[in-house]
C-alpha cells in the first residue's frame, strides 16, 4: 500500500518514535497507549459550530502542526492511516454509541474505530472515544475481561455485532455497538458530517475534552474539569469562567487554542447552559 501520510516522520516524532516500528502487537499496544496520551480528544470545532474536515491533509495540519486534538473521525482516521503506512493490516469500522442509554438503542453510526489483524488475530483499536477510550488493543474474539493500563474492558457479542463494555466500579457499562461491515471513505465523511452539523448531534455546541496519562484520565465537560486516578476517587472542580476553561485547555490538555475571537463567548454560553441545567436539577430534587 502506498503511503497516505505526507507527514509520517512528524507523526512518529510526536509519538516519541525515532524510526518506524515493526507492525506487530507490541507496537500496536505502544502506539495506542502513547496516542491517547499525546493527542487530546476535543470538540472545540463543534463548540464553535465550525467545519470539521476529515481529509488526511487537513487532519495532519490540525493535529501535527496546529497543536490540536480532535474526535473519533479525526483521531481514529489519522491512526488508521498511520497503521496502514507502518504495514499493519487495518481498516475502519463504524459503531453506534449507546453509553448513557439503552444498549439496544438504534443510534446513528457516529463512531469510527479501527480493526487490526495481526498473525490472524483481530483486534479493536480505538484512540478516539473521549474519557472512556481504551488504552490498549482488545482481542475481538476474546470473551471476558481484558486488562488495559486504565479500566478493564470486555467485548460481548449480540447477533452479528459486538458490544464494547468498560468496568466502572463493579458495573460493566456499555459504550458502543459495532460490526465488521466494510466501510469506505464516504462513510467517514457522512458520519462526520452528522456529528459536526446535525442539530441532534451530542457534540454540537458542546465542549468535551479528554486525555490519558500514567494511571489517570483528565476530562473536561464544559466547565467541569476532573482528574480520574486508577483506584482512587475522582477530583472535580467547576471552572468559573471562559478564562479559567481556556487556561485548563492550555495547561492540562496542552492544546494550542484556535485564534478565533468567538471562542471565549462560546465557552461562556456553554457555562451558562450548564449552570441553568444544574439549577433545574436542584429544583426538581
Amino acid at each position: 500500500m502506498s503511503a497516505q501520510l505526507q507527514h509520517l516522520p512528524a507523526y512518529l516524532q510526536r509519538l516519541d518514535f525515532e524510526r518506524a516500528p515493526p507492525p506487530d502487537l507490541d507496537t500496536l499496544r505502544e502506539l495506542q497507549r502513547r496516542h491517547t496520551a499525546v493527542f487530546a480528544f476535543e470538540t472545540i470545532a463543534t463548540l464553535l459550530q465550525a467545519p470539521v474536515p476529515v481529509d488526511l491533509p487537513s487532519l495532519q495540519r490540525k493535529l501535527l502542526h496546529e497543536g490540536r486534538g480532535g474526535y473519533c473521525y479525526e483521531l481514529n482516521r489519522m491512526f488508521l492511516a498511520l497503521l496502514q503506512d507502518l504495514g499493519f493490516q487495518a481498516r475502519g469500522l463504524t459503531g453506534r454509541v449507546v453509553m448513557g442509554g439503552p444498549e439496544d438503542a438504534i443510534t446513528a453510526r457516529t463512531h469510527l474505530v479501527v480493526l487490526v489483524t495481526i498473525d490472524g488475530v483481530e483486534y479493536l483499536a480505538d484512540v478516539g472515544f473521549g474519557g472512556m477510550v481504551p488504552t490498549a488493543p482488545l482481542a475481538l474474539h476474546e470473551r471476558g475481561e481484558q486488562a488495559t493500563a486504565h479500566e478493564p474492558y470486555r467485548l460481548d457479542t449480540r447477533g452479528d455485532s459486538y458490544v464494547l463494555r468498560a468496568r466502572s466500579r463493579e458495573d460493566w457499562q456499555a459504550l458502543y455497538v459495532f460490526d465488521a461491515q466494510l466501510q469506505s471513505e464516504i462513510d467517514y465523511v457522512v458520519g462526520n458530517w452528522y456529528v459536526s452539523t446535525h442539530p441532534q448531534s451530542p457534540f454540537r455546541g458542546q465542549l468535551f475534552v479528554a486525555r490519558t496519562g500514567p494511571g489517570l484520565r483528565k476530562t473536561l465537560n464544559g466547565g467541569s474539569f476532573a482528574v480520574h486516578r486508577v483506584g482512587a476517587a475522582s477530583e472535580r472542580i467547576d471552572l468559573p469562567d471562559a478564562a479559567a476553561v481556556m487556561a485548563v485547555l492550555r495547561d492540562e490538555f496542552e492544546l494550542r487554542l484556535p485564534d478565533d475571537p468567538q471562542l471565549p463567548a462560546a465557552i461562556e454560553r456553554r457555562l451558562q447552559v450548564q449552570a441553568a441545567e444544574r439549577a433545574a436539577a436542584q429544583s426538581a430534587a
